[in-house]
């Protein structure tokens, strides 16, 4: 059995950490190097960094803050936001990134997906979908959540499997920063229609959710952000009461 993966996730606004609720209302949650450097050393198993106005301010991703957090760290750094092109991903990469995300870029032009797996390798590729309900469906949104597309969910995370992507980041709109729990049963279609491994995003708020995103939601990792930003959950409790709970979670 694959062991289950804790990650917290930065995500950045002007050279800040931020966090939100339904992917409005932002506020500081910190120095982002500071952060990283403090979950590497307390039993994160990974990083996330989403530069989240990168593709709204068409601008790219802030490169030179990625090498100095890839300094401070050693676990696993995987870093989006506005990332467009063969080009910036290898930047980011030779900027110490260990996996790129794509969102808005991969369903703008859904053959980049081919391109960055083929060229990186699939182990180097996130896909990040941002979705949230519409009359009952699952629909995907662009540019940090601003836009709803036509595309839905169920259907999209099968091509971007198919199309090369090594992981899935699935964030619920609905969810995100509502501490009201992960959106299990989305997440647990998600992990029946693919064979990548998902994570979880959007809604954590107690330990408990964790545990209802890894065993109701069959979620491969879980993500979150203010939860862990401003001390409400340490990871190593949280560690001991999901391998209390029988989950096998990485040490």
């Amino acid at each position: 059995m694959l062991t289950k993966r804790i990650i917290p996730c930065l995500d950045i606004k002007n050279g800040r950490t931020v966090k939100g609720v339904n992917f409005v209302n932002l506020r500081d949650a910190g120095d982002p190097v500071e952060l990283a450097s403090f979950y590497s050393k307390n039993g994160a198993d990974e990083l996330v960094f989403l530069d989240i106005s990168a593709t709204e301010e068409r601008r790219k991703t802030l490169a030179n803050l990625v090498l100095e957090i890839a300094a401070k760290i050693n676990i696993p750094f995987t870093v989006g936001g506005g990332v467009a092109s063969i080009d910036d991903v290898s930047q980011l990469l030779n900027n110490g990134a260990d996996k790129v995300a794509i969102n808005s870029a991969a369903v703008k032009k859904p053959d980049l997906i081919d391109k960055i797996s083929g060229k990186f390798g699939s182990q180097c590729l996130v896909v990040a979908i941002d979705a949230k309900q519409i009359e009952g469906e699952w629909i995907v949104h662009l540019i940090g959540g601003k836009t709803p597309t036509t595309i839905k969910l169920f259907d999209w995370v099968k091509e971007v499997e198919q199309r090369g992507a090594g992981e899935i980041l699935f964030t619920s709109m609905d969810h995100d920063g509502t501490k009201n729990g992960f959106a299990n049963e989305a997440l647990s279609t998600i992990s029946r229609l693919v064979n990548i491994p998902v994570i979880a995003s959007g809604g954590a708020g107690n330990m408990q959710h964790f545990e209802d995103a890894f065993i109701k939601g069959k979620a491969d990792a879980a993500l979150a952000a203010s939860v862990f930003h401003f001390k409400e959950i340490e990871i190593s409790k949280l560690k001991s009461t999901l391998t209390a709970a029988g989950i096998a979670i990485r040490n």
